[in-house]
């Protein structure tokens, strides 16, 4: 005699079957967060902690450091560079932070009466804490470092001989970068005298733009983008 099948039977068991039978599909794995500092552009290669960064005078420009925010009398460069090495690149949106290991200056000229030529122009007191922040604007902050101020010191020719002006930084230090560019640029940032001869101006306003930004570490030198 043949087995009867009861339909609702049959219909539980393949249900059953097609449950146990199923896999749930993997999870597709979270993508790696951008961080602030990439070469290349946009989303490029991580910066990595530890890699140093250069940048020339953007070209076709001057480093000044004149006596007031308004003037054009003081000292001109036509050659600078900055260095730096990167302390932290975090994910974006965030601030990475650099050391600042060298700022040197070439070429200087001066307009001041009295000044035949200029000797040197050395920033001191190395290194210093740089901030990049990814926020509105790109803003870029200098502060000093463990060994003091940020320190400016000007050697100069003049008609009464050679004489030492020397400034330190009064408030923040602060810039922009721009990824178009690829640079970082200071505008009018003041230096309060701190020492030196009484022929010295009372005050220094520097500016200039480095650009562009390479990391130096990386294989061709690949500029820097701020994401």
């Amino acid at each position: 005699m043949p087995m009867r099948t009861h339909p609702h039977l049959a219909f539980a068991a393949t249900v059953a079957v097609l449950a146990l039978g199923a896999v749930p599909a993997a999870a597709a794995p979270a993508p790696a967060a951008t961080p602030v500092l990439t070469t290349g552009g946009a989303g490029g290669t991580a910066v990595a902690a530890g890699d140093a960064l250069a940048a020339p005078l953007a070209a076709g420009t001057r480093a000044t450091f004149y006596s007031t925010a308004t003037s054009t009398t003081g000292v001109t460069c036509a050659a600078s560079q900055l260095s730096a090495k990167v302390l932290s690149n975090p994910a974006a949106p965030g601030t990475a932070t650099e050391s600042l290991t060298g700022l040197t200056f070439g070429s200087c000229t001066s307009n001041v009466t009295g000044v035949t030529s200029v000797r040197s122009l050395t920033v001191g007191n190395l290194p210093h804490g740089i901030a990049v922040d990814d926020g509105a604007g790109l803003p870029v902050t200098l502060t000093a470092g463990a060994a003091g101020p940020i320190q400016a010191t000007a050697v100069l020719n003049s008609w009464f001989g050679a004489i030492t002006c020397t400034y330190q930084l009064s408030g923040a230090f602060a810039g922009n970068a721009d990824n178009a560019a690829h640079s970082m640029g200071f505008r009018n940032e003041h230096f309060a005298k701190s020492g030196g001869s009484a022929l010295c101006p009372a005050d220094g306003y520097f500016s200039a733009t480095y650009g562009p930004v390479t990391d130096t570490t990386q294989p061709g030198g690949p500029v820097v983008h701020v994401n």
